[in-house]
């Protein structure tokens, strides 16, 4: 039980009972590391509420105790911001068991969950009632909304919805100390005083734990039409996608960029998946476009598409002609993470750009990274319609740890110093956790930073929440 008192450990379950503790090593195991292996640790004890009276209760208990606290969702992040750390005294609290869909109003366009709810869930549940929830993760089959909001997820379809942000209408929040904010409205507009949902959204669980989210629903898309395209170069891409916008306007869903070296890594370590275009692209795209009207809508990307071939925007393109085709078309793009694992050790970037800043960054850092290393693997990919670059470095899986660290170190300049020039943000969408937290310092200005300890001291002044996450 690691460095848990007896008397903590008796006060936590006559919380939550039996049901809500996880005492044995053997089952505490898969809390205490990441789906991608590159974080471990120890926790005292997980704790998992059936609701938020016990939630709140074990917040008091912790911050009574000065118990530090890891609130973890489906353990699906990218920076390890759900990872206790080494010393076997910090609480791990699962939100899983918490995962009521607690309402749906299809009139009002809006669903309210628990945080616990998966997200795959929460999109059945608007299906349900001829509606659209827009959040769309490769993960969204075990990842939950908790999280989802704790990160501000993005996703592929941000580009007209927005990430999750700006899906969220409500929260309910227990406090540090074990209050709760009950913030719960399902309202478009409210204006009385400081947006307190937004200060909790992508804190990361240090600032408090979401417990219920109100979620905003859209009118159910009835068609898509989905195309491959290449092009010789990202400008190129970038200039297709401010066509598409211009003529297809909000039915525009998806503008996802792929190099060619990722895509040649794909097809290389991804079953059942083949490149959709013969002859060799720079650069790839996959768009879509979907509408709650079915009739013109393949029609309209073919002839975007017609045009730009005939303009020399992009070189080669083919329409998906059904269902299956689609799906083999976005498999390619979900199996970008897989092969990278079974490929080598990632250096991953996941920055935002202005996207008329993209074309000149991926220029400068292409060439001040081979200047370092000549031979180094770039995997350039990501959302490009919302200047979301996935822009990471390769190395061979039996890279030593002490090398990887230096090199990522040496990239990490490279990239984020040009990423600064740019005004851009050195996290998109994968959150801070610990793998950006000591490079967010280095960028954040003196007073902005400022500001984000003055707010954490206020709502967390025993500082359980999290700790060596994000601040």
């Amino acid at each position: 039980m690691g460095n848990l008192h007896p008397q903590l450990l008796r006060r936590l379950h006559a919380a939550v009972g039996d049901a809500g503790l996880v005492v044995d090593s053997a089952a505490k195991t898969p809390y205490e590391s990441d789906w991608l292996g590159k974080w471990s640790g120890r926790s005292s004890i997980v704790v998992r509420p059936a609701d938020t009276a016990q939630t709140a209760a074990v917040m008091c208990i912790c911050h009574e105790t000065h118990t530090p606290v890891v609130t973890q969702g489906g353990n699906t992040g990218m920076s390890g911001g759900a990872t206790p750390d080494a010393s076997g005294a910090q609480v791990v609290l699962s939100m899983v068991r918490m995962n009521a869909i607690r309402a749906v109003d299809p009139l009002n366009n809006t669903l309210t969950c628990e945080a616990g709810a998966l997200l795959a869930h929460v999109q059945a549940a608007a299906q349900e009632v001829d509606r659209f929830f827009p959040l769309s993760l490769g993960s969204e089959g075990s990842c939950t909304i908790g999280g989802n909001l704790a990160t501000n997820a993005g996703g592929i379809a941000v580009l007209r919805y927005g990430n999750a942000r700006a899906l969220c209408l409500g929260l309910e929040v227990v406090l540090p100390d074990g209050r709760v904010w009950h913030g719960l409205r399902a309202l478009r507009k409210d204006n009385t005083g400081y947006d307190l949902r937004d200060l909790f959204i992508g804190s990361e669980g240090t600032l408090g734990v979401i417990t219920a989210a109100v979620l905003k629903l859209s009118p159910r898309p009835v068609a898509r039409a989905t195309a491959w395209v290449g092009a010789r170069d990202i400008q190129a891409l970038v200039g297709l996608l401010a066509q598409l916008q211009a003529r297809c306007g909000e039915r525009l869903v998806a503008f996802e960029m792929i190099s060619a070296p990722s895509l040649a890594l794909i097809l290389e370590h991804v079953s059942e998946v083949r490149a959709p275009l013969a002859g060799g692209h720079a650069f790839h795209a996959l768009i879509e476009l979907a509408d709650t009207q079915g009739e013109g809508l393949a029609a309209l990307l073919e002839t975007s598409l017609e045009q730009a071939l005939a303009e020399g925007s992009v070189q080669d393109a083919v329409l998906s002609a059904s269902g299956a085709q689609t799906q083999a078309l976005w498999q390619i793009r979900e199996g970008i993470s897989q092969a990278q694992l079974r490929a080598g050790k990632a250096i991953k970037h996941d920055i935002a750009l202005p996207i008329s800043a993209i074309a000149d960054f991926v220029q400068a850092a292409d060439a001040a990274l081979r200047a370092q290393q000549p031979a180094v693997r770039i995997i350039n990919f990501g959302h490009l319609g919302d200047g979301n670059l996935h822009y990471n470095v390769l190395l061979p899986l039996d890279t030593p740890a002490e090398s990887l660290a230096q090199a990522t170190a040496q990239c990490n300049r490279i990239v984020h110093d040009l990423v600064a020039a740019a005004n851009g943000s050195i996290s998109a969408e994968h959150g801070v956790g610990q793998l950006r937290r000591d490079e967010m310092r280095h960028y954040k200005s003196p007073v902005e930073f400022d500001l984000m300890m003055r707010i954490k001291q206020s709502l967390d002044p025993n500082q359980i929440m999290n700790p060596g996450k994000l601040v």
